[in-house]
């Protein structure tokens, strides 16, 4: 039995931007090599926003420890102009989430929420280096495919279709 729950969130606080924040800095220090500046993390954010994953036509779900403490986030919203795809977004589970099943918890209920919202397809983005997500993707039956018009650092997408 998990040690942690699911559920809908607003994509928009102060806790959310600062675990965003967090990924992004340790994304900076795995694909770049470096820390990445408090400029960069703004314009990643600005570049690339997340104020879809929300009704109607996304959904931003947070996993929490028993005590209430963010362990993990992952957004869906539908691509505009194919409203039967969907793309998760901003999946990140902290370290003291990783291992305790957060991670394919949170891809389990995006996939329900894709569906949720009428689409048949999803898709996602990642880098070389965050070998864990690529792991976790090709474990829930996503396939490598063809790049998709996504925030444009990616080096690896991957779809897989929703059964109903």
């Amino acid at each position: 039995m998990p040690t942690w729950t699911l559920g809908a969130e607003r994509v928009a606080s102060t806790e959310i931007n600062e675990a965003m924040a967090q990924y992004l800095t340790e994304r900076g220090l795995r694909v770049l090599g470096r820390p990445v500046t408090e400029a960069e993390i703004r314009e990643a954010l600005g570049a690339d926003r997340h104020d879809d994953l929300a009704p109607p036509g996304g959904e931003f779900l947070v996993a929490r420890d028993h005590r209430g403490g963010l362990l993990g986030y992952a957004g869906v919203r539908l691509l505009p102009g194919s409203p039967t795809t969907a793309e998760l977004k901003r999946m990140y589970v902290r370290p003291a989430g990783r291992g305790a099943g957060p991670g394919h918890g949170l891809l389990r209920a995006v996939e329900a929420s894709a569906r949720k919202l009428g689409a048949t397809r999803i898709v996602c983005e990642t880098n070389s280096e965050l070998t864990e997500a690529r792991a976790l993707y090709t474990a829930h039956g996503y396939e490598e495919t063809e790049p998709y018009d996504g925030h444009g650092r990616a080096e690896h997408w991957y779809a897989k279709p929703l059964g109903c």
